[in-house]
């Protein structure tokens, strides 16, 4: 039987478990959505290729699962490029396919003709220019792969529009053979040499990150940490992979941790990095990162052994099997005096919430919801003040229930990255944090939400400022408080309610904490603006170039 270009691409998707794609049709790739209309795979027309883009970020990184997004050639290709690279960035499993002017016109700048392959190159695990329909067969296949293989990314599919069209001949859609994983052998020898080096420290820490979500780790860190009476710090991007109620739990290091995590690793003898990177927002000041302490450095992906902070044993390999491999021979040790250390520190250093008595705080608001949201709803964030409160004080205690954009940094990413984890997980609440200039972003994915009538309730922090750039004008800038001031008020909660979403604004109620409750219980699309002092910043803080034991503010006298 014969079928085109376009109807193997989607054949092989659905072949691959697709059941929703996000995009958005354009002239180059509209005989894909032809084949698509056939076909039983979902379609979420989103209102931006970003959002489109980051509506597959929330499937993909809510369930593990690779997760698959659209978009046409040109602009069409140019607005997905952000979310491609924020997955590179954050190591999420999406495939973006584009569309393409035809073959005879590249090279012409026909209309909305870019050379999307050779833009991508850099953003991308890989990326790949199709050339024949026949090439499909094995570049979807050879896509999801690589997508999901070792350290996940993101991988793209141009497919120019002759392709699509072209027919071939094709008997069967069946897999003629299945593919041998990558497996990369943990060296025992190494294993054992970091058994004996945690078994010998007096002050380990475990400083974890994204890697031990990806791995599916989380178990095996219990019982390690446990075992050998190891507190566990994380990176942004690993929180979730470690209860935070759990004693062991020393919370968020780096430029926004709590002033006792920092302080405490900075006292450690050995660091056991799992899963994670030495990203700057983490280390600070690198020389200055944990001077007295070994490193043991394991990690799925070899690029990053040594990169930036050398490593006493470094382990390339998966963590939950590095882990395994480790448990039995690390011996049972209660640490006394490392973990009365610990807890002298929390209880020196707590957090400050110093605010005057009537204003709403953002920790407060934060930790309320995180009191009544239950352990399994799903928080995504945007990028900003905000983002850093929900880390430090939101209680996550299951792995892939926090959503945020790391590396890259995304502002935008919140709403359409919720849209996406709601999509993935019917059935679970998911709540959206936003800062009013976050959300700006891509505020026009309401039109979506409101479409879709999925159970999102978004939280718009809205302090009138791009608020963590006035923070670092605050404190480095002299004050000088240039291009971070909205003028114009607006008014969040009738543009929700324009959108038909039910919407409350809290800067009036007598009885806020009652209306978010109410609010967040409801059943469908929720907004709620919340109202903040401008002056209300994120601390502590470590500033740029600085070491993380020099912090700014924090202080329980702050």
């Amino acid at each position: 039987m014969k079928y085109s270009g376009a109807e193997i691409t989607i054949k092989l998707l659905e072949r691959e478990g697709i059941d929703i794609i996000a995009g958005i049709p354009g002239g180059t790739n509209l005989p894909l959505y032809s084949a698509l209309g056939k076909s039983k795979i979902r379609h979420i027309l989103a209102r931006h290729e970003q959002g489109a883009g980051f509506m597959s970020h929330g499937m993909a990184r809510s369930t593990g699962k690779t997760a698959v997004c659209f978009a046409c050639s040109g602009p069409g290709a140019t607005n997905l490029m952000t979310a491609i690279a924020d997955a590179k960035m954050d190591s999420v499993p999406i495939i973006a396919i584009t569309g393409q002017v035809p073959s005879s016109l590249i090279g012409t700048d026909a209309f909305q003709e870019v050379d999307t392959y050779g833009m991508t190159i850099p953003i991308t695990k890989h990326n790949f220019l199709i050339r024949s329909a026949e090439e499909l067969l094995s570049a979807i296949p050879e896509a999801f792969r690589i997508a999901s293989e070792g350290r996940p990314g993101p991988v793209l599919i141009d497919i120019p529009k002759d392709v699509q069209l072209e027919t071939i001949e094709i008997e069967s859609f069946d897999r003629s053979f299945e593919e041998d994983g990558l497996s990369i052998y943990i060296d025992e020898v190494e294993i054992k040499k970091a058994a004996r080096m945690i078994n010998c420290s007096r002050k380990p820490v475990l400083y974890t990150g994204g890697g031990i979500i990806l791995s599916g780790a989380e178990d095996m860190l219990l019982n390690f940490s446990h075992k050998s009476s190891i507190p566990v710090a994380s990176t942004l991007m690993g929180l979730g992979c470690f209860p935070s109620g759990d004693n062991m739990f020393i919370g968020m290091l780096g430029m926004h941790g709590q002033r006792y995590t920092n302080y405490i690793m900075h006292e450690a003898d050995l660091i056991l990095a799992f899963g994670a990177r030495f990203d700057d927002r983490a280390t600070g000041k690198v020389k200055e990162f944990c001077p007295n302490a070994k490193i043991i450095h394991i990690d799925i992906d070899g690029a990053e052994m040594n990169k930036i902070k050398k490593a006493d044993i470094a382990i390339q390999g998966d963590i939950k099997q590095a882990i395994k491999q480790l448990l039995p021979l690390i011996e049972h040790n209660d640490r006394k005096e490392w973990t009365k250390t610990i807890m002298d520190m929390r209880e020196k250093y707590p957090i400050s919430k110093k605010m005057k008595h009537d204003e709403q705080l953002p920790e407060d608001i934060i930790k309320r919801i995180g009191g009544f949201a239950g352990e399994d709803t799903i928080i995504t964030t945007d990028v900003g003040q905000h983002q850093m409160w929900v880390a430090q004080c939101y209680p996550f205690s299951k792995p892939r229930t926090l959503l945020t954009s790391g590396g890259l940094g995304t502002m935008g990413f919140g709403l359409p990255a919720a849209i996406g984890a709601s999509l993935a997980n019917p059935g679970k609440k998911v709540i959206c944090f936003s800062g009013d200039g976050s959300f700006l972003m891509n505020i026009q994915e309401l039109s979506t939400l409101s479409e879709l009538k999925l159970d999102i309730k978004i939280i718009i922090f809205n302090n009138r400022h791009l608020g963590l750039v006035r923070q670092q004008q605050e404190y480095f800038y002299g004050k000088e408080y240039i291009a971070s001031q909205f003028y114009c008020n607006t008014d969040f909660a009738k543009i929700g309610e324009g959108f038909g979403i039910e919407s409350y604004d809290l800067e009036m109620d007598e009885t806020p904490f009652l209306t978010l409750e109410k609010a967040i219980k409801k059943e469908g699309p929720v907004l709620i603006n919340i109202p903040l002092a401008p002056e209300k910043n994120v601390t502590p803080m470590v500033a740029p170039g600085c070491a993380n034991y020099e912090m700014i503010g924090g202080e329980i006298n702050e």
